[in-house]
């Protein structure tokens, strides 16, 4: 629903509406329609100027040269907009807000953080990890296994190899995206066929068809980059690296946690470098990805508490002790961090939400946030809303505040309620910035955002009379 009304905002060029759906719902900025259009596409389409800065600054792709990037071109209203496109730059890592999860495994290859192979290509190095390739490809999980088992370094020697095509390779395996020249291609569908990829095979091959037909269709135009990237929502990417959880579970945890979706292959070896050892479990992991994910995990394991590491037995990963935690709530730690996602149950989002606090893990934060949002009814709105209020989550505060505008009259009658609003009116007493109180501000807020017909009017003047009547009740006049 919200992905619906960001494109008709963007047709209609309501910045403010735009924002608050990217700011305060968290909807991807660079989700597609069915026609594989973006939002960026609709805002140069409709000629709105000021709404192409705001999604260019706030990490809409647009890069010269891809379908993208010249489709945008192509369909702008202005000259203004044109030249907007044109100045184009990405958004860098340190300025993205969204696409945590994509930024961090982008980041993964392109430093090599904690790799353990080397794959050399007609003299170009690729460093990469056993643990991602084995989990997204069964040729490399084989090869890795047999031919090179234990080689820190791979030679590529073969005519037929094009290290930018291998390159590109990589990037889909770690990212379900590849960026390449269109002359790379062939080279890369070659690949994809050898290291058995069919759906990389396929995706190119229609992306090939639909680029061929654009350009024949809009003269001028000059695509020289392919781009592949996975359609919304697409779960494969996440799937196949969940793998890597499902191996670094304790075997007495797997019967409590039903059977798993994607169990280990026969022969299959995650290759694991350090091993957590939560109350009698111990869970086998790869530093990469807890470093890579949590600043608190990279301190921890890199810096200088490196002394928390325990004394392994010869040829065994280092064991880390963590303390506070149930070996339950680190499966849930575990399976976001390889995969960004895990199947919570509102019971125990609480005690997720509070570890993922402490390990430094927002994208956690934001799945414990929808979790709770479940569990809004008039006994718990409140309770709730103090939560997001305190672990900073924009997104189920909001949701908070909308569901209480549809259940004010009932709310201005408990006292949780009515205590809420005055601690809000106390902490903005004391700042002496605004004079009127974010939480009243937001219910009225919802409440006439819900108004779309001459009879819905009434109901909203009703609800606003009762949360007047309150403010007036307990001597709050804003």
């Amino acid at each position: 629903m919200d992905t619906n009304d960001l494109f008709a905002s963007c047709r209609k060029g309501d910045v403010g509406r735009v924002r608050y759906l990217l700011e305060q719902r968290d909807v991807e900025v660079n989700v597609r329609d069915k026609w594989d259009s973006t939002p960026l596409y609709y805002a140069c389409l409709c000629g709105h100027e000021e709404l192409v800065r705001y999604l260019l600054a706030n990490g809409a792709r647009c890069e010269a040269n891809t379908f993208d990037g010249e489709r945008c071109l192509y369909g702008a209203l202005s000259d203004p907009i044109r030249r907007a496109l044109r100045d184009y730059k990405q958004v860098t890592a340190s300025c993205r807000r969204r696409d945590y999860y994509d930024d961090f495994l982008q980041r993964l290859l392109e430093q090599g953080i904690h790799s353990d192979v080397v794959f050399v290509v007609h003299g170009k190095p690729f460093r990469a990890h056993r643990c991602v390739l084995g989990a997204r490809s069964t040729y490399f999980a084989n090869m890795l296994d047999t031919k090179w088992k234990g080689k820190s370094v791979v030679v590529l020697r073969h005519p037929l190899i094009n290290p930018v095509a291998f390159g590109a390779l990589l990037q889909y395996l770690y990212t379900g995206r590849l960026d390449v020249g269109v002359e790379h291609v062939s080279d890369c569908e070659r690949l994809a066929k050898q290291c058995q990829l069919w759906d990389l095979l396929e995706d190119l091959e229609a992306k090939c068809e639909k680029v061929s037909e654009f350009v024949a269709s809009k003269p001028g135009t000059c695509v020289k980059v392919l781009t592949i990237e996975p359609p919304p929502a697409d779960p494969r990417l996440r799937e196949d690296l969940a793998l890597l959880a499902d191996c670094a579970l304790p075997p007495e945890l797997r019967g409590d946690l039903g059977e798993l979706p994607f169990p280990c292959p026969d022969g299959f070896s995650s290759c694991p470098d350090i091993c957590f050892r939560v109350a009698d479990s111990s869970f086998l992991c790869h530093k990469a990805f807890f470093c890579g994910r949590s600043d608190y995990f990279r301190a921890l394991l890199d810096d200088h508490f490196r002394e928390s590491e325990e004394p392994a037995a010869s040829g065994d990963p280092p064991v880390v002790t963590l303390h506070n935690i149930s070996p339950e709530i680190f499966s849930h730690v575990l399976y976001y961090v390889y995969s960004d996602h895990t199947e919570l149950p509102p019971e125990l989002a609480y005690d997720v939400l509070s570890v993922a606090d402490m390990y430094l893990l927002p994208g956690l934060k934001r799945l414990c946030g929808r979790s709770l949002a479940q569990m809004l009814e008039e006994d718990s709105v409140v309770g709730v809303w103090r939560i997001a209020k305190l672990f900073r989550l924009a997104r189920l505060e909001d949701q908070c505040t909308e569901y209480m505008a549809k259940v004010i009259e009932k709310l201005v009658e408990r006292e949780d309620f009515v205590e809420a609003v005055r601690e809000e009116a106390a902490a903005v007493a004391a700042r002496q910035e605004t004079d009127s109180i974010p939480l009243v501000d937001d219910i009225r807020f919802h409440v006439a955002s819900t108004v779309q017909t001459y009879s819905a009017i009434e109901e909203a003047q009703q609800r606003l009379r009762a949360l007047e009547d309150l403010l007036v009740s307990i001597g709050l006049d804003c």
